[in-house]
């Protein structure tokens, strides 16, 4: 049989069906797909939109913590603080009483751009969903917390 002429729908994925590690992955590439399609929000990347976020929501928070809780590797958070610094977005302060750590803040064009960005990003996230009922979203949100270790209520605003 040609392979090539079956549908997306008849390609057999065997045991990875029940792989959380592949599921999750097709989940992420997912819900990038539609954030980045015409219905997602402009402006911030979700990374960019995740670092800023969680700096308003921790004003003067290491670089080193940050990177740990949003799991970025120190290379790619340093990159990615620099550019958000080069766009006025967050500044660094390296604090007298450990030279070694960096800590962040958001400059008022990053509130303003976190706070223009959360209106979208926010209400895009109500849709991204959308195959799952209200339930099963709560449902999945309330497992994928935990599986990643924020089971906790944690909010900011």
């Amino acid at each position: 049989m040609d392979l090539s002429l079956r549908s997306v729908d008849q390609v057999k994925v065997g045991a990875l069906s029940g792989s959380l590690g592949f599921l999750l992955r097709l989940a992420q590439l997912r819900a990038f797909e539609d954030f980045f399609s015409d219905r997602g929000p402009r402006g911030l990347k979700p990374g960019e939109f995740s670092v800023l976020w969680v700096i308003s929501c921790n004003p003067g928070i290491r670089q080193s913590a940050l990177g740990q809780r949003l799991m970025i590797k120190r290379a790619h958070m340093t990159k990615l603080i620099r550019a958000l610094e080069e766009q006025g977005f967050v500044s660094r302060e390296v604090p007298d009483a450990d030279r070694r750590a960096v800590e962040l803040t958001l400059t008022p064009t990053g509130e303003e751009a976190v706070e223009t960005a959360a209106a979208a990003f926010f209400s895009y996230e109500e849709t991204t969903g959308a195959p799952l009922s209200k339930p099963e979203q709560g449902q999945l949100i309330a497992l994928l917390q935990k599986y990643v270790g924020l089971e906790e209520e944690q909010t900011c605003r």
